[in-house]
C-alpha cells in the first residue's frame, strides 16, 4: 500500500503521545512534520512533549517539529493539566530509573526554526494534493494556516480532525469538546472553509476505551522503551479517568484520528452542514450540526462527521500496532 503522506498537529498530552507512536508505527502513513499547538498545555511544553515522544522512539530520520500558535485566535489559552499531568504526559518528569537519574531526560531534539504555519504551507504548495493534516489539538494553527494563504492551504487533500461532538455532548462543558472549546474561533472559520473535512468526535471516541487490563496484557512480557513509556504515560490518565467517572480507563480519542487516516472503516461518517458556536454562554465551542433529514439539504459547506466506530477492532488494532 502507498503511505498515505501527512502532517500532525498536535498538542501533547497523554492520547497524543498515543496517536503519535500508532501514526509512526503505521507504514501506511508517512509523517511529513509534526506542528505543535497550545492546547492541554501551554506551546512551549507540547513542543517538548512532541520531541521527547520522538526520543521514545528513536526513529531513524524523525520528521521536522515546528512550533505553532501560542495563543488563540481570540480567548486566552486553555490547559488540561489536570487530566494530562503538570507536564502533559502523565508526569513522567518526577519519574526516576534504577540510578536515580531522570527516567525520561530533557530531549536533546530541537524544533526547526520555521513556522507551524509556514511548515504546512510549504509543504501543501510543494506536494499538491497529496498531504493530508491530522488535527489533533485546537485548530489554531489551521485555521492561520487557511487564512494566511488561501490558495496553498486549498492543496490539502483532507484535515482529519479530533474534536467536537455531532450528539452535543461536550467533556469539558457540558456542549464542548475540548478542542473546539479552546479555540472555537479556529474551529469555526475551518469548519466553514468548505475543506475536506473528517471530524472524529466524542461521539465515538469516547467508545474506543484502553483499559488497564487490556494495556497490562499486551505490555506483561515487553521490556522495551515504548512499553514502557506507554505504561507510564497511561497510568495518570487511568487514574484521573476512575476518580471522575468512576470507571478506570483511557479514552483513545486522538489515535482514533490517526485510525482513520490508516482505515477509513473503523469508523462510518456521515455529511453535515455545520458550524461551531463561538459566543454562547452555554454552548462556546459546541459543533453544531444540522441533523434534520430534509429531501434537499440546504447549500453551505459540509463536514463528514464520525457518528459509528468499530470499537473492540480498533481497540485491538492500536494495541497491535503500538505494542507489536
Amino acid at each position: 500500500m502507498q503511505d498515505r503522506r501527512v502532517i500532525i498537529d498536535t498538542d501533547p498530552g497523554i492520547d497524543d503521545a498515543l496517536a503519535l507512536i500508532l501514526a509512526f508505527n503505521s507504514p501506511e502513513l508517512k509523517v511529513e512534520a509534526i506542528t505543535t499547538v497550545s492546547g492541554n498545555v501551554p506551546l512551549e511544553d507540547a513542543t517538548r512533549n512532541a520531541l521527547q515522544i520522538l526520543e521514545v522512539l528513536d526513529l531513524p530520520e524523525p520528521p521536522p517539529v515546528a512550533c505553532g500558535a501560542a495563543w488563540p485566535i481570540v480567548r486566552e489559552p486553555l490547559a488540561a493539566r489536570h487530566v494530562h499531568g503538570e507536564d502533559g504526559l502523565g508526569d513522567i518528569a518526577v519519574l526516576t530509573n534504577a540510578g536515580g537519574g531522570p527516567r525520561y531526560p530533557r530531549p536533546t531534539l530541537s524544533p526547526v526554526g520555521t513556522s507551524a504555519v509556514e511548515l504546512i504551507l510549504s509543504l501543501l504548495s510543494e506536494s499538491p494534493g497529496e498531504i493530508s493534516i491530522i488535527a489533533l489539538g485546537p485548530l489554531t494553527n489551521i485555521a492561520l494556516a487557511l487564512e494566511s494563504n488561501p490558495a496553498a492551504f486549498s492543496q490539502v487533500q483532507e484535515v482529519i480532525v479530533m474534536g467536537g461532538a455531532v450528539n452535543g455532548i461536550g467533556n469539558v462543558t457540558e456542549t464542548a469538546e475540548f478542542n473546539f472549546y479552546a479555540d472555537p474561533d479556529a474551529a469555526s472559520r475551518v469548519i466553514r472553509s468548505g475543506t475536506p473535512i473528517a471530524v472524529i468526535g466524542l461521539d465515538v471516541t469516547t467508545r474506543t476505551l484502553l483499559t488497564p487490563a487490556a494495556l497490562e496484557a499486551s505490555t506483561r512480557d515487553r521490556r522495551d522503551r515504548v512499553a514502557e513509556f506507554i505504561t507510564d504515560v497511561s497510568s495518570k490518565y487511568f487514574e484521573v479517568s476512575l476518580q471522575r467517572r468512576g470507571l478506570s480507563g483511557c479514552p483513545l480519542h486522538d489515535p482514533l484520528a490517526v485510525g482513520v487516516a490508516i482505515d477509513r472503516s473503523f469508523v462510518t461518517l456521515e455529511s453535515f452542514r455545520a458550524d461551531v458556536e463561538t459566543e454562547g454562554h452555554l454552548t462556546a465551542g459546541m459543533l453544531v450540526a444540522d441533523r434534520r433529514k430534509r429531501a434537499a439539504q440546504p447549500a453551505g459547506p459540509t463536514i463528514r462527521a464520525a457518528v459509528d466506530v468499530q470499537s473492540e477492532r480498533f481497540i485491538n488494532f492500536f494495541l497491535s500496532r503500538a505494542l507489536p
